[in-house]
Parts: C-alpha cells; structure tokens; sequence
C-alpha cells in the first residue's frame, strides 16, 4: 500500500511523564532486556503457576472460565482484529483514520498538552499510584489485583507485539504529527489502552458504580485510547485490539477476585 502525504514532519517535544532517581533507573534497565528474554520468563512463570497451583483451584478457575461467555467473546474479536492486519484494505482505513485524528484541524499546545496528559492515565505508574492510595485508604486486597493484573497484562502485551511485530505509525508514516517522546517497541496492540480498560473493568467490577459510572469510566478509558492515535504512537487498529484485550483481562481479574473474596 503506497500512501502520500504533503505535509512535513513534525514533531511536538512535550515531555513524558517525568520519572526520577531509582524509578527511571529501573525503567531504563527494564527497557534493555531483549524482548525474548520476557517471552521465555513469560513461559516458565505460566509453566510454574500450573505447577504449583492446585487442581482444585486449577478446576474452579475454569469452569468460571468457561462460564464467562463474553470474556469468551472478547478473546474471539481480539484474535479476529489481528488477523486483520494481513488485510490490505484494513491498513488503507487504519491510515486515514489515524491521519484524520492526529493531523487534520488546529492543535494549540494546550491541546497537546492535555492529550498528552490523559494518555498517562493508561500509563503502569498510574496503576501503582492508584493501588498506594487503595492500600492506604480503601481496600488492599484490590490494590493487590491492581498490581498483579497490570504486571501480568503488560506481560501479554509485550508478548504480543513480540510476536505480531507491527512497526508505529512514525516509523511508516510521514507528515505525522509526534507529540511527547517516541514509544519504544512495536505497535500492537496498545498497551496504554490495555490498561485503560484493564482499570476500567476492574473499578467497575469491584464498586458497580451503575450505568452512569460504568460510562465514566469507559469514557475515560475510550480517551486515552485517541489521545494514543493523537499523540502518533498507535493506528485504530491497535486501539481496538488494547481496548479489548484490556477489558477481557478486567473480567478475568474479576473472576479471580469472586475465587479469592468469596
């Protein structure tokens, strides 16, 4: 697919969100790691928790499992959003609307500044803010499941875009517009908006805030999925997929919270 564009490259050097002293350290030597290093510790971690994790509860899990048909569901679209990426006019839509979305109008810097704000809500290190404060203040059995679905779904996104290997937008793109630092790593599917809706289920699963809160909620998390295609870091397509992949691991974490509480 050949795909034209006039206008220039720009980018928009706004900040990331700022990490210091032994935090970015970590963050840096995490980001060093061979991606096949984490496919391989991904195996062996799955590999002990069927090992170790009792039969009971091993049968439980899966009948629960079973049960959930619409996890089931979002698994089925998932996999059919990847396989979309061999479809050549699924790319042709992913560019226009991607281009629509981060180049098309005016864009003050206060825009940019505020997408760029709200994209850090999909961002781990919110997750760990988050859980502090319900550890201190409200439930930290939660701030537990917090913790353990974002290491674990940041895990299967990594695995994921080490297996389907999707270059970002600016690497195949030109006459985008980048606003913030360049993600690292491949593009699908999104791990920002994974996390987004990972939050989002989980919340609304643990608080069943009703209609009005559950559309807060995945309002937000549907946000932070444009402001990924806005600031030039990932295609619909990606958003999609981490939208999915994020609120299937939100109803799984529920499942493993109805095991543990109840």
């Amino acid at each position: 697919m050949k795909y034209k564009e006039n206008r220039t490259w720009e980018e928009v050097w706004l900040p990331e969100l700022q990490i210091h002293w032994i935090w970015k350290k970590l963050i840096n030597w995490v980001s060093r790691v061979n991606y096949f290093y984490w496919v391989i510790l991904t195996i062996i971690l799955l590999a002990l928790a069927f090992v170790l994790i009792p039969d009971s509860v091993l049968n439980r899990f899966w009948a629960q499992l079973k049960a959930q048909k619409v996890l089931v569901s979002l698994v089925l679209i998932f996999c059919i959003t990847a396989l979309s990426l061999i479809w050549e006019k699924g790319q042709t839509i992913d560019v226009y609307v991607f281009t629509f979305l981060n180049t098309r109008g005016n864009r003050p810097q206060w825009i940019d500044w505020s997408m760029l704000g709200v994209t850090q809500i999909g961002h781990g290190f919110f997750a760990i803010i988050m859980a502090i404060a319900f550890h201190l203040w409200a439930d930290r059995l939660l701030s537990y499941e917090l913790i353990l679905g974002t290491l674990t779904l940041w895990l299967i996104v990594e695995l994921m875009k080490v297996l389907i290997r999707r270059k970002r937008p600016y690497k195949r793109l030109k006459g985008i517009r980048i606003v913030g630092e360049r993600a690292r790593g491949h593009s699908f599917p999104s791990g920002h908006t994974s996390q987004a809706f990972f939050l989002a289920t989980m919340l609304f699963q643990h608080f069943n805030p009703g209609i009005i809160g559950a559309l807060i909620l995945y309002f937000i998390a549907l946000v932070v999925g444009i402001t990924r295609i806005y600031v030039g870091m990932h295609y619909p397509r990606d958003v999609i997929a981490g939208s999915v992949l994020g609120t299937a691991w939100g109803l799984l974490g529920a499942i493993v919270n109805s095991y543990i509480r109840y």
